[in-house]
């Protein structure tokens, strides 16, 4: 009994951290909808914007309706009210930026007690933004000295197959390699299929967060590895993953962020380097077709492993965290983890991040890559995104699913999916 309540556990879990990431919000009793004037979202500094806001319940406007309001750039609003009564359960509100970036207009609806959020940002000559972070000098050459003592670790490959987890094309197997120092060890989940043959791979980056992986099944003719950052095998019982998430790994991406060569993400990054190693040593790959995807922080390392690894061929980035950390210190949205939004840098914080800030990998891109995101992102604003992606060199192309926050519906990921499939199918 104990070990079937430990199963049922570990899937509510799993699925819970799936939801999460990707699953578009539920649907709401009093839904608050906020809706600009241009259908594009999109606008020219100085141009004015005008949103119309109308609050509905049983889908009618919901009459004699108490709101509060933002408008301004994210996190930055320069205008706020309270208890504003809208008799007919409608209004325009408007505003308008000077510079590029991004406007939100953020609606909060108190009815019986609760409250009721709807919002629209809006574009302003986004395709000017560009990063506040600097590109240190040595950025290069930091780097690569970091991934050439990284490996002088051989991989020491180990590889378990998960039965449970074999479909009738692919074997599964829980895998582990030795990442930037002996015994420090990166654990993942290899799909490969049975069929005897020459494959291409995808890396598969995961998003913020400590819990399990499923494995990354993209068909019967390509490899996956999805792999986790942590050095803790991704198959283990639930609880182990929610003891370290408030643990020894809480808020792991603040560890030793004021010193370059022992802050948390430098292992996680060359890991991300060392997986393609471990790509590459397989007798199944085809030996050139690699490609890397994720969201949120894996959109983030997707970025950056594709500018540090020119064997990279495509990326797929949704919604990439970790972009442009100093835009808080020039007064404008920063990326996840929102390192300087409600306190000021601590000693050597802003000489050690801009080596790991993901604008300064973007810069470095030169493959093809596909970007997915929507305005009305909290987690990773797209005033950051856009500093990052306007400054990628190589060909990409950028799908807006405008009203999106930090989730994608199942037609993105399907569009996604799909151009990577003709990436590797060339």
């Amino acid at each position: 009994m104990k070990n079937v309540i430990l199963f049922l556990c570990y899937w509510i879990f799993f699925l819970g951290a799936v939801t999460n990431l990707q699953a578009q919000p539920s649907q709401k009793l009093v839904n608050v909808i906020v809706s600009p004037n241009h259908t594009d979202w999109k606008y020219q500094t100085k141009e004015e914007a005008s949103f119309s806001v109308k609050v509905y319940k049983n889908e009618n406007l919901l009459q004699n309706v108490t709101i509060d309001y933002e408008l301004g750039p994210e996190y930055f609003p320069t205008i706020k009210k309270q208890d504003v009564v809208l008799k007919d359960g409608t209004t325009t509100l408007k505003s308008s930026m000077n510079i590029p970036g991004f406007l939100r207009c953020k609606v909060t609806a108190k009815v019986d007690g609760k409250n009721y959020e709807g919002m629209a940002t809006v574009a302003y000559n986004e395709e000017k933004i560009q990063p506040t972070t600097n590109d240190p000098k040595d950025f290069d050459s930091f780097w690569s000295d970091a991934i050439n003592e990284a490996r002088k670790t051989p991989l020491d490959a180990k590889m378990v197959l998960l039965p449970e987890k074999c479909t009738a094309t692919q074997n599964a197997y829980q895998v582990n390699f030795q990442n930037d120092r002996p015994d420090s060890r990166i654990y993942a989940i290899l799909m490969v299929p049975k069929k005897t043959g020459k494959y291409p791979a995808i890396l598969q980056v995961p998003g913020a967060g400590i819990r399990p992986y499923n494995g990354a099944n993209y068909g019967d003719d390509v490899i996956s590895l999805e792999i986790g950052i942590h050095g803790i095998p991704v198959t283990l019982s639930p609880e182990v993953y929610s003891n370290l998430a408030v643990g020894g790994l809480r808020d792991y991406w603040s560890i030793n962020r004021n010193n370059r060569d022992t802050h948390y993400y430098k292992r996680v990054y060359l890991g991300c380097v060392r997986a393609i190693d471990f790509i590459y040593s397989l007798p199944e790959f085809d030996g050139n077709t690699v490609g890397v995807t994720g969201g949120s922080q894996g959109g983030a390392l997707s970025i950056i492993t594709a500018g540090l690894d020119s064997r990279i061929k495509f990326l797929a980035a949704y919604y990439p965290a970790l972009c442009d950390f100093a835009g808080y210190l020039n007064k404008r949205a920063g990326g996840w983890p929102h390192y300087y939004k409600d306190a000021q840098p601590a000693a050597n914080e802003t000489e050690t991040l801009p080596y790991f800030d993901v604008v300064n990998f973007a810069r470095r891109v030169k493959v093809p890559g596909w970007y997915s995101w929507g305005f009305n992102d909290t987690v990773c604003p797209p005033t950051s995104m856009h500093a990052a992606y306007n400054v990628i060199p190589g060909a990409k192309e950028l799908v807006l699913f405008l009203e999106t926050g930090h989730w994608t519906y199942p037609e993105q990921r399907a569009i996604g999916t799909g151009w990577m499939k003709k990436q590797y199918s060339r």
